[in-house]
């Protein structure tokens, strides 16, 4: 399925900010219903309220006569039919028409295209502006009606309606951009939000201060003047509004407040979350981005940041696989930025491994068979280099040069050398019974470093250790067990107080080709 939000994986169980908007991974058809049914409670309850509250402010708290009669009758009659005719419109125009129009968010196998991107993110403001509409033509219908039946009063319900107006109209905003999230998802998944136009997180602070705070000021001011202009308003009715108003203030502004915290902090709350699983090694995580302002810019930037680690993730481990992990590690510590060529005397114990008549297997069986055979081999000889603490360093052929005690320093190099030795020959006679290998651990000073050009280089050791060790591997594939090593590597083990020490005995010397003394040798304890 092409989008992302019903193929990847959920990080979470709100990962839009609250369980009402369900799951990361939805099908289709439960999407456009929980969208629907978000849309239709949130409007319809929005101005439900809203109507409820004008009605009753206008009628007993904002001191002017109280209706007539005739007023009463209209409002009655009037109120309901024009609520109803307008929430049945809002409810046509806004949420059956707006998902109409998104209907590729709820469709499988669909992708957005710019435009459909453009429009879904324009969604909240448009049906806010409906909103709007419906209340201003509310608000001038019901100022007609009191200035043909009650002059005196069309002053209080054209201030008072056309105020619930703007409050409603904020606070449906506000309401519907939280139930079309889901659709914000699939209309950002997989490109950062485009630039910040009509409402970004500047204009939502001042928007919802307008809503919550300037008009129900306003209301209050507008209360005060209409109190000096009637001669006939007490002080009781002065303090029966002041408290009115004062507890639409409250309501309203704590309201407004929280779904403001809400759009806000949600979407840092996301990114911070998966900031601590990035930090806790998850570079699997990523961030939904549902907002369309400043806030979906640094959700969709977190993603890109995560996608950049992974890379380079990726990346240091492929150099990893071809240079080995210390060196590649080691590379990555030098403070310059740039790798040095050269290299340092080092004393290590060095391990060489080679097949014993891998080119007459080679003619007498399949290629199949002999990459099987390689790869079994190979195998083992890694898992136990790196068990040991050591450097498989270059593959040569059918022969592995492994070293121990460089890059990283080790002090026990001779006894894990010899305890991967030992370990390698008993694997490989049991997994790899096809074919023998001659194995040779020696110990000396090498000079390990970057050889080559700066444009190509790679890490490497040189010295008569790396000599002796191939020198004992052909001879260790003449001897039972087919592993020798110098008697000098057993003894710096021994020196260390390593057990492994204990698994070695002498057997003989021999002069090594390019020496001229004899080398003692060692071999693994029956």
């Amino acid at each position: 399925m092409p989008a992302a939000i019903f193929s990847r994986r959920r990080r979470g169980p709100s990962p839009f900010g609250n369980r009402l908007l369900g799951p990361r991974v939805q099908e289709p058809h439960h999407l456009r219903i929980r969208v629907q049914l978000l849309l239709t409670a949130a409007l319809l309850g929005n101005n439900m309220v809203g109507a409820a509250a004008v009605f009753l402010i206008n009628s007993f708290v904002v001191p002017t006569p109280p209706p007539n009669q005739a007023t009463t009758v209209a409002l009655a009659i009037g109120v309901p039919t024009y609520v109803v005719a307008a929430a049945a419109a809002g409810v046509a125009w806004g949420t059956s028409a707006t998902l109409q129009s998104l209907r590729w968010a709820t469709v499988p196998d669909s992708e957005p295209d710019a435009e459909d991107r453009r429009h879904a993110l324009r969604v909240p403001m448009r049906l806010t502006v409906m909103q709007l509409v419906l209340w201003l033509i509310g608000t001038v219908l019901f100022t007609i009606l009191a200035a043909v039946l009650q002059p005196e009063r069309w002053v209080s319900t054209l201030l008072t309606v056309g105020i619930g107006a703007v409050m409603v109209a904020g606070i449906a905003y506000l309401l519907t951009e939280f139930a079309l999230r889901p659709i914000a998802a699939r209309a950002l998944e997989g490109t950062p939000p485009p630039r910040v136009r009509g409402v970004g997180v500047g204009q939502r602070m001042v928007l919802f201060w307008t809503v919550g705070t300037a008009m129900p000021v306003i209301g209050l001011a507008v209360a005060a003047l209409l109190a000096l202009t009637e001669g006939e308003t007490t002080l009781r009715q002065l303090a029966v509004v002041t408290l009115a108003v004062c507890g639409v203030v409250l309501v309203t502004g704590l309201f407004v407040t929280s779904l403001n915290a809400r759009a806000v902090v949600a979407p840092i709350t996301s990114v911070r979350d998966a900031m601590q699983a990035v930090q806790a090694g998850d570079l699997d995580t990523d961030v939904v981005v549902y907002d369309g302002t400043e806030l979906g810019q640094l959700q969709s930037g977190f993603n890109q940041m995560v996608v950049g680690l992974r890379e380079r993730e990726r990346i240091r481990d492929l150099f990893g696989r071809h240079v080995g992990h210390e060196v590649a590690e080691a590379a990555a510590a030098v403070e310059t930025g740039e790798m040095q060529l050269g290299g340092e005397a080092r004393v290590v114990s060095v391990l060489f491994v080679d097949l014993v008549g891998s080119t007459a297997y080679a003619t007498e069986h399949g290629p199949v068979e002999v990459v099987s055979v390689l790869n079994r081999f190979f195998g083992v000889v890694v898992d136990e280099v790196a068990a040991h603490h050591g450097l498989v360093n270059k593959f040569i052929g059918d022969a592995v040069l492994a070293v121990f005690g460089a890059p990283a320093t080790d002090p026990d190099h001779a006894a894990n050398a010899l305890a991967a030795a030992r370990s390698m020959a008993e694997r490989l006679e049991v997994e790899v019974p096809e074919i023998g290998a001659g194995i040779g651990v020696s110990t000396g000073t090498v000079v390990a470093g970057n050889v080559g050009h700066e444009e190509r280089y790679e890490y490497t050791v040189i010295g008569d250790a790396v000599n002796s060790a191939s020198r004992l591997t052909d001879l260790a594939k003449e001897v039972p067990g087919r592993v020798l090593a110098m008697w000098h590597t057993v003894e710096v083990a021994a020196a260390r107080g390593a057990d492994e020490a204990a698994h070695w005995e002498q057997q003989g010397a021999t002069v090594l080709r390019g020496r001229v003394e004899e080398t003692p040798l060692a071999v693994p304890s029956p």
